[in-house]
């Protein structure tokens, strides 16, 4: 599956319609941002069923601010619109594909179940 280009006007839809959404925050001028470049695309096609998405930094300032991207290349793996990783720096391509099947290896419903048990400690008790 090819790449998807985010910008403020997909971003939103491109999160909230898919499950499993993996995104890489780089820039043109970035050296490390350019080798991982075909990694991320190699990736791609070996993960039909796995978004990933690209965000320019320098064009998309915005998208990178609101997800306080402070260096790149920085990754982003989404479930069910959760943040299950959000680390910087680029990975060779085994660790990247571990990193996939790892994240495809999570429990969501374990997930879902420890937040709902954060926010309810969150919540003053009545």
């Amino acid at each position: 599956m090819p790449t998807v280009d985010l910008h403020k006007d997909n971003l939103a839809e491109t999160i909230n319609d898919n499950n499993f959404v993996i995104i890489d925050f780089w820039a043109p001028w970035c050296g490390p941002c350019q080798s991982f470049k075909p990694i991320f695309e190699s990736t791609a096609e070996k993960y039909p069923d796995v978004v990933f998405a690209k965000v320019n930094t320098e064009e998309q300032q915005e998208i990178a601010a609101h997800f306080q991207i402070r260096s790149i290349p920085t990754l982003m793996v989404f479930r069910e619109q959760i943040v299950l990783y959000a680390e910087s720096g680029a990975l060779p391509q085994s660790a990247f594909e571990k990193l996939v099947d790892d994240a495809k290896a999570v429990d969501m419903a374990d997930v879902h179940k420890a937040i709902e048990e954060e926010e309810q400690k969150a919540q003053p008790s009545a």
